[in-house]
């Protein structure tokens, strides 16, 4: 699917160097010496009540330590220590021992296929990446819930219907073949665009019930990588420490919660999804603030917007006229406080934003002759108005677009 994961380029991969941290920390102990405000700041995040004047290289150590997610120097050394040694493995050709053959690796998107295959995993892979996050997810048969599907993906992400049926048939029909393995592991991150196919997948596998062993990845944070946007962004190295750390069983309770959680998302109004929200309970940590962030895509009733067209307005206004794949690029890295995006699905963001009486935003060129992450917007004054409040989207709003199971159409207020 053109929609779905691809790598993130651009964006640290979680390798971290020993000697670059031991260098930070001797640059942040010389400047709180210095009485540098931004380091002493530092200083007494993590070590409250430590003076200036008795701070050691062990302090600034240990300062640099937890701000990379470690609880120790020593942690973070042996944590360094682990990845360099499984990088030494993978250059050498000598791969660790992982998995086996009849191990499947389940994945929405195609983002880790090459870095398992570096890494050393040998069970094959496959890809299930119908991107429920946008479009419509009724409730109906599945071969008519497919062909609905495979609609809004074509027409959405400029592919021929029957490459983008055929696609979503091939995958689909996959699932039924997890039972021929004698071990499947299912590799999610924490946005809205995995946990809804998570869901989706834990309410098929309860009803299909596998006699294999089933396992979950997911993760929402991992140490040393202070901006963590997905698994596709890991090297090698450090899909073997997800594979290490953060891999547990299928419960039954994740099943359960899978089977309620799903027909929620298709649900035709919102109110089945804030109370599973509101009651903030789940045997997957991840899975409640993704329904949260998914739900924000509904219409705010102030200025009727969703909250990707809110942030991108704002990107338009902060650092415009700005070309829309520098916007992609602000709402993945600092503006979307839970990112979920691909790129054309951005850019389905931004042509549907467009559907309305009055432009948010403008191009100054012929963007019939320009690549759309190269054309430049500019905020419009009815886009000024918006953001600001003073007027509601859904008034001039002339689309359509779904969040889940809600159908969303000019002259709607809001949820």
């Amino acid at each position: 699917m053109s929609a779905s994961r691809t790598s993130k380029s651009g964006i640290f991969d979680g390798r971290l160097n020993l000697e670059q941290q031991r260098k930070r920390a001797k640059e942040l102990l010389k400047s709180a010496r210095n009485q540098q405000a931004d380091a002493q700041t530092r200083i007494t995040a993590h070590l409250p009540g430590k003076t200036i004047d008795d701070l050691q290289l062990a302090d600034s150590q240990l300062v640099i330590a937890r701000e990379n997610g470690f609880a120790s120097w020593p942690k973070l050394k042996s944590h360094i220590d682990r990845i360099t040694e499984h990088q030494r493995q993978i250059a050498s050709g000598h791969l660790p021992t992982l998995d086996t053959p009849q191990t499947l690796h389940l994945r929405c998107g195609s983002d880790i296929r090459h870095g398992l295959e570096l890494a050393g995993f040998a069970g094959p892979f496959m890809e299930f990446s119908d991107p429920f996050c946008q479009g419509p997810v009724p409730d109906m048969p599945l071969p008519d819930f497919i062909e609905t599907r495979a609609r809004f993906i074509a027409s959405s992400y400029r592919i021929d219907f029957p490459d983008a049926l055929s696609r979503l048939q091939r995958e689909y029909g996959g699932l039924a073949t997890l039972g021929d393995y004698d071990h499947v592991v299912l590799w999610f991150e924490h946005d809205s665009y995995d946990q809804l196919i998570l869901a989706f997948l834990l309410d098929f596998i309860a009803t299909l019930r596998p006699r294999t062993r089933l396992d979950l990845i997911c993760v929402d944070r991992v140490p040393g990588v202070e901006r963590f946007i997905g698994l596709g962004q890991l090297s090698p190295e450090l899909l073997i420490w997800c594979w290490e750390n953060a891999r547990a069983p299928v419960s039954d309770d994740m099943l359960a919660f899978g089977q309620t959680v799903w027909p929620a998302i298709r649900a035709s109004n919102p109110d089945a999804l804030r109370t599973i929200i509101d009651n903030g309970q789940s045997p997957i940590p991840c899975m409640i603030a993704a329904l949260d962030r998914h739900l924000r895509e509904l219409p705010d009733r102030e200025n009727g917007l969703g909250l990707t067209q809110k942030l991108t307005l704002q990107i338009i206004r902060d650092h415009g006229p700005i070309t829309a794949g520098k916007i992609f690029g602000h709402l993945m890295r600092t503006y979307d406080p839970l990112p979920f995006l691909g790129d054309l699905m951005f850019w389905e963001v931004l042509v549907d934003m467009g559907r309305a009486k009055m432009p948010l935003f403008t191009y100054p060129e012929d963007p019939s002759q320009t690549p759309w992450p190269d054309r430049t917007l500019s905020l419009s004054e009815t886009g000024n108005e918006v953001l600001s409040g003073t007027r509601n989207f859904m008034a001039f709003y002339t689309g359509e677009r779904w969040v889940g199971g809600i159908r969303i159409s000019g002259g709607a207020t809001g949820p």
